[in-house]
């Protein structure tokens, strides 16, 4: 069996991800499980991650690095990789791309999303643990911009994972590493680039978030993503990653330029045939900005909550959507509520229905 077939396969079974692991068994996730995939030689896992790497590559894993990147399949199909050293044997993770961007649609996200991609500037941060489906919703949102407006895009990413096929938007696509140094050089070379929309990968660090916050407050749009579990956590992180006589600053520009925060993680259907998106969703009003700049950030929950008018979800509403809908089991809404009391109370009584 080729490399290119053992993908194939994998993306026949609906995996999302697949370890090679020299020393242990080969596994693939399939609806969020794990589960054994292939029995492979230490031999030839070695052989198949090796293959994978260019010379550069190879060098920089030898030196200790852990090396990250994209390959595409002769059939278009893309794939992000990140090979590593444990316990001193090579081990690699392959995350299986979409082969097409989904819309908006496809998805089923609700139109919020679609308001939000709309806006001409300030900051939009679509945000969830790792494996959540962050990077697929974003691409969603950039695609919608893509094929409505027509405007300059800049993404920066690392590494870049859908390729964009320009509609009424020029595209410009930047990999850190192979075409910028970081993403902080790349947000500083996009303000001079006629940008009119710029995705941000990741915002790492001040730095970046400092930029990123520079280019909404000077009208474009921005779009990132942050490894946060809850909206007014996500507001929190920002504050917490800027130097404490910067805090307050921070506070303020961020009130002047939010335009929403979408919060998501991925839910196993009641059928365990699939997965679902579960949002939490906070959108820049009045209040809202209000509520940044006084720095009142539990408040926030309460806010979600009665702010259905304006698009606004807590997780706890879209649990309870989703049960009522039998779109998952009562078990999983449980798994995942922040307030199990609360959620068990809303089960039972159908509020919001």
């Amino acid at each position: 069996m080729t490399f290119e077939e053992f993908i194939l396969e994998a993306r026949e079974m609906g995996a999302s991800d697949i370890h090679l692991t020299v020393g242990a068994p080969t596994v693939a996730r399939i609806n969020g499980e794990l589960c054994k995939f292939k029995d492979l030689s230490d031999t030839v896992v070695n052989r198949t991650i090796l293959a994978i790497l260019n010379a550069e590559q190879e060098q920089q894993l030898t030196k200790g690095n852990d090396i990250d990147f994209c390959f595409q399949l002769e059939n278009g199909a893309r794939q992000r990789v990140n090979v590593f050293r444990q316990s001193g044997r090579l081990a690699c993770c392959i995350r299986l791309l979409n082969d097409n961007i989904p819309t908006l649609e496809s998805l089923k996200m609700p139109s919020v999303l679609s308001e939000l991609a709309e806006r001409k500037r300030g900051l939009i941060l679509v945000t969830g643990p790792t494996g959540s489906g962050k990077s697929t919703t974003l691409s969603a949102m950039v695609d919608h911009i893509n094929r409505t407006r027509a405007c300059h895009i800049i993404t920066i990413e690392d590494p870049i994972e859908y390729k964009y096929v320009q509609d009424k938007a020029t595209i410009h696509q930047r990999e850190v590493g192979k075409d910028v140094t970081s993403f902080s050089y790349a947000l500083r070379s996009a303000l001079r680039e006629d940008p009119d929309v710029i995705l941000v990968g990741e915002m790492r660090d001040y730095e970046t978030i400092s930029l990123a916050m520079t280019a909404a407050e000077t009208g474009h749009l921005v779009l990132a993503t942050l490894h946060t579990s809850g909206a007014a956590e996500t507001i929190d992180r920002i504050i917490d990653a800027c130097p404490p006589h910067a805090q307050d600053q921070v506070r303020a520009q961020l009130a002047n330029m939010f335009q929403g925060v979408v919060s998501q993680l991925l839910l196993p259907t009641a059928d365990k045939k699939s997965r679902v998106a579960a949002l939490e969703i906070l959108t820049g009003t009045d209040a809202v900005k209000n509520l940044i700049r006084s720095n009142k950030v539990p408040q926030m929950e309460s806010v979600m909550q009665t702010g259905s008018r304006q698009g606004m979800c807590s997780l706890q509403d879209s649990l309870v959507r989703l049960y009522k809908k039998n779109i998952i089991s009562y078990e999983t809404a449980m798994e995942y509520a922040t307030d199990k009391a609360e959620l068990e109370k809303a089960l039972r009584a159908g509020a919001g229905f």
